[in-house]
């Protein structure tokens, strides 16, 4: 949320709801928002590259790849 643009809404939220994902993320009413919010975010982003599932081809050498440079 740092250096990003903020926007003030008014929600009108099922107390329970609210209340339980409160709880769950062990956080204030705004952090609990951001959240959820986040983790719509993610899902979305989640199931966009799984349709991507056997639509790409890649061409990696996994051997060279695990190699570590000696420092």
């Amino acid at each position: 949320m740092a250096g990003s643009a903020i926007k003030r809404v008014t929600v009108n939220l099922p107390a329970k709801l609210l209340a339980e994902a409160e709880q769950v993320s062990g956080r204030g009413i705004t952090e609990t928002i951001v959240l959820g919010l986040e983790q719509l975010a993610r899902r979305r982003a989640y199931t966009r590259a799984i349709a991507l599932k056997g639509k790409l081809r890649l061409a990696v050498n996994l051997d060279l790849s695990r190699e570590r440079s000696v420092r």
